[in-house]
């Protein structure tokens, strides 16, 4: 019996303003599979995340759940898929549940609960009626992953989540990350940390200048003749 992909690129090429990013990218995620997609900056990582979503001009095809989601920006999240961007976007005037609250906006349904996130986070739960904003740069990534499960995904794509995070806050993303994965939810993680990749994922996929260079188990990250393929 085949398995319906998550996610799935063929032959994508991207780029923004006719400069080109991605180039023929193709590959797939299964449902409950964690991948890390790595890579120096500017191979395309970002670009990859945002051109489901239709950011950048695209041909090729992007399927989520079996369907091509064409330049429909909403279609990603109520078919099952959530990033947790860089700069996290945290609005100002609302507390951190109310933030939370904000990803049932896509309507799906969802085992997830406000209860539920802060106890996954409970750095959230000490400051559940703060600010969404006046909360740590860690705590306010910890909030911006919360607020995207409450959307009920099957895929959560994270962009570049550990950046510039101390290491005590590092810890417990993965922690998240790892009942996360228990809960059935596949992840596609951009990431510049190759020991999180490491840690957390079953697969990688490796971009170089917009191509796809590598895609195999996390395990083989470890190897000199890979690290090279990939300039890391």
């Amino acid at each position: 019996m085949t398995t319906t992909p998550v996610l799935e690129f063929r032959g994508v090429t991207a780029g923004y303003a006719g400069s080109v990013i991605l180039q023929d990218l193709s590959f797939s995620i299964a449902p409950g599979e964690t991948v890390g997609l790595v890579g120096r900056n500017g191979a395309g990582k970002t670009t990859t995340l945002m051109s489901v979503y239709g950011v950048p001009t695209v041909t090729g095809q992007i399927l989520v759940d079996g369907k091509e989601v064409g330049r429909k920006a909403h279609l990603p999240a109520a078919r099952g898929v959530s990033l947790v961007p860089q700069g996290k976007r945290i609005f100002s005037n609302l507390s951190v549940e109310e933030n939370i609250r904000l990803g049932r906006a896509s309507g799906r349904p969802t085992t997830w609960t406000v209860p539920d996130l802060l106890e996954l986070f409970p750095n959230l739960a000490r400051g559940r009626k703060r600010p969404g904003t006046s909360l740590s740069g860690g705590e306010q990534q910890m909030l911006a992953i919360a607020r995207a499960l409450m959307s009920g995904p099957a895929l959560l794509m994270l962009d570049e989540p550990t950046e510039g995070l101390a290491p005590v806050i590092i810890d417990a993303i993965v922690e998240a990350l790892e009942e996360i994965r228990a809960r059935g939810t596949a992840l596609l993680l951009v990431e510049q940390h190759i020991g999180m990749i490491q840690k957390v994922a079953d697969r990688y996929l490796a971009l170089r200048k917009g191509r796809l260079v590598g895609d195999g188990p996390v395990e083989q990250l470890g190897d000199r003749a890979v690290q090279e393929l990939i300039a890391l």
